[in-house]
């Protein structure tokens, strides 16, 4: 793992391109603008349900990346009033079938599972780490969303979040590289 600290974030558009992907490298900070979906526990159950019945992914998140969030109602003037990652090796029961479907991306915070790590590598997806803690300022990042799926959910709903210049960091990329567990080795 390289030294990134100096270096400006990384500009991202999503969906992302497997060019973009493919650029990226664990530690690289980055913005991320564009169309996102939240989902999280009970919301990956239903997306397993409905992949598993048709085959494919359900709402157009072919390509796409999940924030691993459960957003609050809109506040202060916001579309919501405030939006942080959840635990994301929470999702890793789903998340290596929703990678194998068309998944591109996804955002959340903590260590992912070596299926997952693995899942990234072999169909060149990216996880990305937000810093929790920090929900309310990342909900400025948040300018429309738009209920999808599943209202009875409550938070846990599936939403389309449109972002501007969310801040987050490469935690596992295409190479299968995985920045805690550098990290926790000393590289």
């Amino acid at each position: 793992m390289s030294e990134h600290s100096s270096e400006q974030p990384v500009r991202l558009t999503l969906p992302l391109s497997k060019e973009d992907m493919a650029g990226l490298r664990i530690g690289q900070e980055v913005l991320l603008s564009g169309p996102c979906f939240t989902s999280r526990d009970a919301g990956h159950v239903r997306l397993l349900e409905a992949l598993k019945e048709t085959g494919q992914l359900p709402f157009g998140l072919e390509g796409q990346t999940i924030f691993y969030a459960g957003p609050t109602p809109a506040a202060a003037g916001r579309p919501l009033g405030s939006v942080g990652p959840t635990t994301s090796s929470r999702m890793d029961f789903a998340t290596p079938a929703l990678m194998d479907a068309g998944l591109a991306a996804c955002i959340g915070k903590g260590k992912r599972s070596a299926a997952v790590i693995e899942a990234c590598k072999r169909n060149g997806c990216v996880y990305f780490a937000a810093v929790g803690g920090i929900a309310a300022l990342l909900a400025k990042c948040v300018v429309e969303e738009q209920l999808v799926a599943w209202e009875d959910l409550g938070t846990e709903a599936l939403r389309r979040l449109q972002l501007v210049a969310l801040p987050a960091f490469v935690a596992v990329d295409t190479q299968g590289a995985d920045l805690y567990r550098a990290v926790e080795q000393g590289e």
